[in-house]
């Protein structure tokens, strides 16, 4: 079967660029189908994207999570699949080299990795909070990936239509990420410039807000997919806790033979409980995650184009 590229473009608001990136992919990829995912844009982001042949998808929920599940879910006879933000900010001429990554190397997710050559094109806030992030999920998942945020993907057919989308923002790409990193799918880098935004053109991003939804969604995913972790860590504290207070209670029970100080006593107890089952949960919930992940992979391996 001749292999067929679909290129997805989710947009919110982007007329000042989308038309230059439509361009641009026709020159590089002439044969892809090219498909803008508009969120509501309140511009004319719909009107220049039809202006320039490429075919035109509304998603009336609001973020960037809720449109990425619809690009999972709608049906392409495509091979590859290639997602990249409608802002003209990245380096397009490494499309084809992802392409080829996908279709000839087997690998079942390409990131486009961000290289800041202009010091205007990345807030510094979100530079850093990448970099601590990516440190963070690294350390649970295993040191493969360097920007776990990046908008610039290529996927497998089979990949995304295994995918299980639970975001509904910003925070869609460290969910690509970590679930590539828990089931152990290939995974590749390409390094790509990335430039700061035309003028015109906005970031719809909020470096608070967005960066405590992310920090949430990768404690969640850390719960879920590392239980046993998890819960032996929150066991430890409560078992700390427990020692910290009850130390003082049992030092005066062995010097005086009285429990002088019953709420601490109480509360020490009362904590060491907590620890206990904290870590039992964990090893339930682990077993769980086994099952799980067994699923998935087995999803995976089944799955027919």
């Amino acid at each position: 079967m001749k292999n067929k590229v679909v290129i997805l473009i989710p947009c919110l608001n982007e007329q000042a660029t989308i038309g230059n990136v439509i361009k641009r992919i026709k020159k590089l990829v002439p044969k892809a189908l090219i498909v803008v995912y508009d969120n509501n844009s309140t511009d004319d982001t719909e009107k220049i994207a039809k202006l320039n042949q490429a075919k035109v998808r509304k998603v009336f929920e609001k973020g960037k999570g809720n449109v990425v599940k619809k690009m999972f879910s709608d049906n392409y006879d495509a091979n590859c699949y290639v997602m990249v933000d409608g802002d003209d900010t990245y380096d397009l001429s490494k499309i084809n080299q992802m392409i080829e990554s996908i279709l000839l190397d087997k690998f079942d997710m390409v990131i486009g990795k961000r290289m800041h050559l202009n010091s205007d094109a990345y807030r510094r806030g979100h530079l850093i909070g990448n970099k601590i992030f990516t440190s963070f999920v690294n350390l649970f998942f295993g040191k493969k990936v360097t920007d776990i945020f990046s908008g610039y993907r290529a996927f497998s057919k089979k990949f995304i239509k295994t995918f299980p989308v639970y975001s509904k923002e910003f925070e869609i790409e460290a969910e690509l990420t970590i679930h590539a990193l828990e089931q152990r799918h290939s995974i590749k880098e390409v390094n790509c410039d990335y430039n700061s935004r035309p003028q015109g053109s906005f970031s719809k991003l909020s470096t608070y807000s967005d960066g405590i939804k992310i920090l949430r969604l990768i404690i969640m995913l850390i719960k879920d997919e590392k239980p046993l972790l998890f819960f032996s860590f929150l066991s430890l504290l409560f078992f700390i806790s427990s020692i910290s207070i009850g130390a003082n209670v049992v030092h005066e029970y062995y010097l005086t033979g009285l429990v002088e100080k019953l709420p601490s006593a109480i509360l020490a107890g009362f904590l060491m409980i907590i620890s206990v089952l904290s870590f039992f949960s964990g090893l339930i919930l682990d077993v769980i995650r086994k099952i799980r992940f067994e699923n998935k992979q087995v999803n995976y391996q089944l799955f027919k184009d």
